[in-house]
């Protein structure tokens, strides 16, 4: 009886001994080649000051030939216990004066630059803003070196492209690191062509490590529509959306709010993708059922693009859709009003979001937001009550990319420290059962994938996340102390500790 009654004969029977078995953990947004390129590039992660950081680009910086790109990411000025401001050219200039650089916040919505990049680049006092993003300036309209949204695209198209095998390699470095850590699927919200062909011929090696659901970019939407979606038998991989971005992040102040920012002048930017580029896709993805993503994260752009939901839903008569089950969906979505959560119901919208954003924005949300706009950001528990599904990911790398941290966040709403500080509104954290729902059966949803994984069931994928200690019942301080022993995808092990 029980689970030996669905066994072959030559199954491989393994004694657990008192670990737990949970449907495999799904990371509902992440970017596969840069959580391998963040293995081999200088990760400004967790380090704790200004002062440091800049001594970890200098040593990096140090052994990069002269007029070659000093490179790397994850620099957030909000956890530094020095100074908490922006980086700039004059932190760095001194050290790099012969070799450009280019270097993301953690948000991977801004970025820092140097004086030899912006030479390179042609930005002078005189350089407008780019459409959907802006250079920083000093109070003489000079570009000061930190520079926003669409503004960092002059610069990536200067670095020298990488090699295939390079970004090859990349890409496997992020399947493994994710077994490790106990997914079993990732949504890669965003993913090159170049990079979509390359995973098809990891998937032929057969070297997945994990699955992959995937949007392509908006920047080639044309070939998404004309190619369709791209699934294999076995479902590791499986291509069906379109990702657009439409404004920045709350910590760079390019989240597009409906009200100014409240330590600032000013309400962010929309329209790093216009609504002239928008909608054509929006009717192309109707009329051939594949699936938008947006990344929106302030509330004008929450409620701009609902609009822009509905408005391409209504231009476009519904005989002419493939399917009306679209499952579209709003990545991070961090700032719902309550009359547009509704309206995330009323159009069968899914939110993708990261609860370890909370508990970092939380650092510096009340002072960007107010407390009013606080009642309604990273409001997990308001979007439960309405029926809602949660995608939960990580959107590694920006940030870690770990289920535990995610699950923490998501039922604890606190520092990993444990600490929280007044109007971090706890009641929106959720119960232990909605995280592991956020973390299995929710993305299968968000995929068109119930039916396959997502929960132990007969009949589905033998996808399994295997801890040495259970997640619903430790206490909430050890719950980060849970470790991943095993990776299991489509019954194959993908992972196994020691």
């Amino acid at each position: 009886g029980g689970a030996a009654a669905y066994m072959c004969g030559d199954a491989n029977i393994m004694d657990l001994s008192g670990s737990t078995v949970y449907a495999g953990f799904t990371d509902s947004h992440q970017h596969l080649e840069g959580v391998g390129r963040r293995t081999k590039t200088l990760s400004l992660f967790g380090i704790p000051s200004l002062s440091e950081t800049v001594a970890a680009i200098a040593d990096w910086a140090a052994n990069i030939p002269d007029g070659e790109w000093v490179q790397g990411r994850g620099w957030i000025e909000r956890e530094w216990t020095d100074e908490q401001r922006f980086l700039n050219k004059f932190d760095v200039d001194p050290f790099t004066e012969n070799k450009p650089l280019f270097m993301p916040r953690a948000d991977g919505v801004s970025a820092l630059v140097n004086s030899r990049a912006l030479e390179l680049a042609g930005i002078t006092r005189d350089t407008p803003d780019p459409e959907g993003g802006r250079f920083e300036r000093d109070l003489d309209g000079t570009p000061n070196g930190y520079v926003l949204a669409n503004a960092m695209n002059v610069f990536r198209e200067l670095i020298p492209p990488e090699t295939d095998a390079y970004l090859k390699d990349n890409l496997l470095r992020g399947l493994r690191a994710n077994a490790a850590l106990g997914w079993t699927q990732t949504h890669d919200a965003g993913m090159a062509f170049r990079h979509i062909d390359l995973m098809k011929e990891i998937h032929a090696e057969g070297n997945m490590a994990h699955r992959v659901y995937a949007a392509a970019l908006v920047q080639e939407a044309s070939t998404m529509i004309e190619r369709g979606r791209e699934t294999t038998d076995d479902y590791m991989f499986d291509v069906r959306g379109i990702k657009v971005f439409i404004d920045g992040t709350l910590g760079s102040r390019g989240a597009a709010l409906l009200s100014n920012y409240s330590d600032a002048n000013h309400n962010g930017f929309m329209n790093r993708t216009t609504k002239e580029e928008v909608m054509p896709v929006l009717e192309a993805a109707l009329r051939g059922h594949l699936q938008i993503w947006t990344h929106v994260i302030g509330d004008r752009a929450v409620r701009t693009l609902l609009d822009w939901y509905a408005e391409a839903r209504n231009d476009l008569a519904q005989d002419e859709w493939a399917s009306t089950d679209l499952r579209w969906r709003m990545e991070h979505a961090q700032i719902i009003p309550p009359s547009d959560q509704a309206r995330f119901v009323d159009m069968g919208v899914f939110p993708s979001m990261q609860p370890s954003h909370g508990i970092g924005d939380l650092n510096f949300a009340p002072d960007r937001l107010g407390p009013d706009r606080l009642g309604y950001a990273y409001p997990w528990q308001q979007l439960v009550d309405r029926g809602l599904m949660i995608l939960g990911g990580s959107d590694a790398p920006v940030e870690v990319g770990d289920p535990r941290v995610e699950f923490y966040a998501a039922v604890t709403r606190k520092r990993l420290d444990g600490s929280s500080e007044s109007g971090w509104h706890p009641e929106l954290a959720v119960s232990r059962e909605t995280a592991l729902k956020m973390l299995t059966i929710w993305p299968a949803h968000g995929a068109f994938q119930e039916d396959l994984r997502g929960s132990v069931e007969v009949g589905k994928f033998a996808d399994f996340t295997i801890f040495d200690s259970d997640l619903m019942t430790l206490p909430e301080s050890e719950i980060l102390t849970a470790e991943n022993i095993m990776t299991i995808v489509g019954g194959r092990i993908t992972y196994r500790a020691n």
